[in-house]
């Protein structure tokens, strides 16, 4: 069991987090509220992305922009590694299709701001470097997986700690997520006519649906955890003429990652392979996006994000017992770098990627969430620099994972 850290804030600092939190709040609501106005889709977030990286140099960052191949994508630092540890705060800002923000990502990128913001002018203050404030700037996340480019560039190397806070439901302190392979199969055979001479075709939809019952099938002998869904997205042009091209795209979702990568993935490969066998066609199996990697929390940043929701006078609900069944690609960070991915609440019970989600984002509980978002993320930073201790705790804490294509 994981001992028990100190969460000890000094009134001074707290009381000077607040200060430049509150002062700059303004600020963040207008940036929220203009990155949902204009709701970009993933590896397009140009609007945001050029936003959020000149507040950053205007605010004396160090900003890099188009970092890891991806045009939208930044890193902003401030503070020197070789004074002390490196903290990332990841800000996310695309959006859905059709209804906008209703992930809360303009939100994500607000309160990620207004930490740094508040941290680097208390880092102004110290008599001492203390260490690296590092943002990154992570397009994508919604199903490109683009933080999964970052880690594979190099980006993400030399950080000592990562966080983020993602809009819910709900206040939580940490969890676990599932881990996600997107795969597409596309299915060749032959077109014939389906009345004159259907013996002629090789029926691509056949090995389609085929597929599909084995996948069926399969789920008897998968883990209770697992999930595995899939939509046939071509299914042929016309009744009277044998499918001669087929496509399904199917997501494997699973906590463990390596069992996922090492284990599910090639078995509902299989399942495709072997009907298109059966019915003498053939399939290429591609993924769709990277694989998201489950998330592996942090027992010690876990603890000092329970302590700062409370500071803020935010009441966290117990701790899940089971798996969160959704995907992040903030999972493929915490399998390489000491990572938490809290969630903070815009009203109970709340289901994200929904129109209300999307409303509330920008209404007065995304704005409260912001501020509160921004004051917890913050704390927790200042308490990592300026406490080698505390750092050793989360380095203790940490087993590295798996890192995945």
């Amino acid at each position: 069991m994981t001992r028990e850290i100190s969460t000890d804030l000094d009134s001074g600092t707290e009381d000077a987090i607040r200060t430049h939190v509150d002062n700059y709040t303004a600020t963040l609501l207008d940036i929220s509220h203009r990155i949902h106005a204009k709701p970009e889709l993933r590896f397009e977030e140009e609007f945001a992305s050029t936003l959020l990286a000149d507040t950053l140099a205007h605010e004396g960052f160090r900003v890099e922009s188009g970092v890891g191949g991806l045009p939208t994508a930044f890193l902003a630092e401030y503070g020197s590694a070789t004074a002390g540890p490196t903290i990332a705060i990841f800000l996310e800002y695309d959006a859905l299709e059709e209804i906008g923000h209703g992930c809360g990502h303009n939100v994500i990128a607000a309160m990620g701001l207004g930490a740094a913001v508040a941290v680097k002018r208390w880092m102004n203050l110290c008599d001492d470097t203390v260490g690296r404030l590092l943002i990154v700037g992570s397009p994508a996340e919604e199903g490109g997986g683009g933080k999964n480019y970052l880690i594979k560039s190099g980006c993400l190397e030399g950080i000592d700690a990562a966080m983020m806070l993602h809009p819910s439901g709900e206040n939580l302190s940490s969890m676990r997520t599932l881990g996600r392979v997107a795969l597409d199969f596309e299915f060749s055979g032959r077109a014939a006519h389906a009345a004159v001479s259907p013996h002629e075709g090789i029926n691509a939809l056949d090995a389609a649906v085929l597929t599909l019952n084995a996948i069926g099938l399969l789920r008897q002998q998968l883990p209770p955890d697992v999930r595995v869904h899939a939509v046939i997205r071509e299914g042929g042009d016309a009744p009277n003429i044998i499918p001669e091209r087929t496509a399904i795209r199917a997501y494997v979702r699973a906590p463990d990652t390596r069992l996922l990568v090492e284990d599910l993935q090639p078995r509902i490969e299989n399942c495709a392979y072997g009907a298109a066998l059966a019915c003498g066609a053939t399939v290429t199996i591609t993924k769709q996006a990277p694989t998201y990697a489950g998330i592996v929390p942090n027992s010690v940043l876990a603890q000092l994000i329970e302590r700062n929701f409370a500071r803020v006078g935010r009441k966290t609900d117990p701790p899940l017992t089971e798996v969160f069944p959704g995907s992040t690609d903030m999972g493929n960070v915490s399998q390489i770098i000491p990572s938490i991915h809290p969630n903070i609440e815009l009203v109970p019970g709340l289901g994200m990627h929904t129109h209300e989600a999307a409303a509330l984002a920008a209404g007065p509980a995304g704005d409260a969430a912001v501020v509160d978002g921004a004051l917890v993320m913050a704390f927790t930073t200042v308490q990592l620099l300026s406490s080698p201790g505390l750092m050793d705790d989360v380095r203790t804490q940490f087993t590295e994972g798996i890192r995945v294509d």
